[in-house]
């Protein structure tokens, strides 16, 4: 007898019964026909499984991401044995992204790229702005080989809006005075420009700071983005791009995000820390030291202590 027999037999032999089941019935060890039984709980098991379909899994990767709980997203096919796993660090560029998303499905970057254009598609909040960078949220994830680039990225989209929700982000944004998309954006910088989590707040008050005061930002990480360069610090080449993510030339915010941040920048930027910061610097590269200043003669001091570290002076 195939499985599909045996499904249809003993589902027809449910529904003579006059009562649903007890929940023990499936429990018991004496059982009438209890082979047969289990085997069609196993087929409609499969049978349901097929119906629904796949999920592409998502697993945050902050460790105060809301509750530690995966989430799933549907996807289009069931080949989970063959699926790929990519994972989107934290500061990520769509440019990285892209490449990687090539590089394990095979698909030429140009299609990702197209994918990213059509904000609408791609289930963007109104905020965007139609642009995909800032709202990659960082994960890991499964990807099926029938998945397009368009429901690649629109997962990664998916998984923003739980995001924004546990970050209160549009109402905190509101607090703060600044569109949604600039808290991003600040976010965005505060992940390129952290060594680690703890200084995240203070960096982000130092942003708002010095745009408070009307200096320039003068990030060595928003002009190298904009340059499509990595590093961590700039020349003086450089420094002269007409880019308007220069932020030594230009002032206020860059246009958007340069990066995808995750939960701990995106609360650093609606909530920083209290204090009169103008400056920092990472004195300690290797162990991932920032100290801070408020004038520009500690400035220096502190750019002196990183020369001396590098050997450089």
């Amino acid at each position: 007898m195939n499985i599909e027999n045996l499904l249809r037999e003993t589902l027809s032999d449910m529904a003579d019964e006059e009562q649903p089941p007890a929940p023990g019935r499936f429990l018991q060890v004496h059982e009438r026909r209890p082979r047969r039984r289990s085997l069609a709980l196993v087929a409609a098991s499969a049978v349901a499984a097929l119906a629904v379909g796949s999920t592409l899994v998502v697993q945050g990767l902050s460790s105060r991401a809301p509750g530690d709980v995966a989430a799933a997203v549907p996807s289009l096919a069931p080949e989970r044995h063959s699926a790929a796993t990519i994972t989107v660090v934290e500061g990520m560029r769509l440019s990285q992204l892209f490449k990687k998303l090539s590089s394990l499905t095979g698909k030429p970057v140009a299609e990702f790229e197209q994918a990213a254009k059509d904000g609408t598609a791609l289930g963007l909040p109104t905020y965007a702005e139609g642009a995909l960078e800032g709202f990659a949220l960082p994960g890991t994830y499964e990807l099926s080989p029938t998945m397009s680039p368009s429901e690649i990225l629109r997962a990664m989209v998916a998984r923003f809006g739980p995001a924004a929700e546990e970050t209160n982000l549009v109402d905190g944004a509101r607090r703060a005075g600044r569109t949604p998309l600039e808290i991003l954006t600040i976010a965005s910088i505060v992940q390129a420009e952290a060594g680690r989590h703890e200084d995240m707040p203070k960096i982000a008050r130092v942003i708002y700071n010095r745009l408070n005061r009307k200096m320039r930002l003068q990030l060595d990480s928003t002009v190298l983005y904009g340059l499509d360069k990595y590093g961590v610090s700039v020349v003086l080449k450089d420094l002269k791009s007409p880019s308007p993510y220069n932020t030594y030339r230009r002032f206020g915010l860059p246009p958007g995000p340069i990066g995808n941040p995750g939960y701990d920048a995106i609360r650093a930027a609606l909530k920083p820390a209290t204090g009169p910061w103008l400056f920092y610097v990472n004195t300690d590269p290797k162990q991932r030291i920032t100290k801070f200043a408020t004038s520009e003669s500690d400035f220096a001091k502190l750019v002196e202590e990183r020369d001396k570290k590098r050997g450089t002076r």
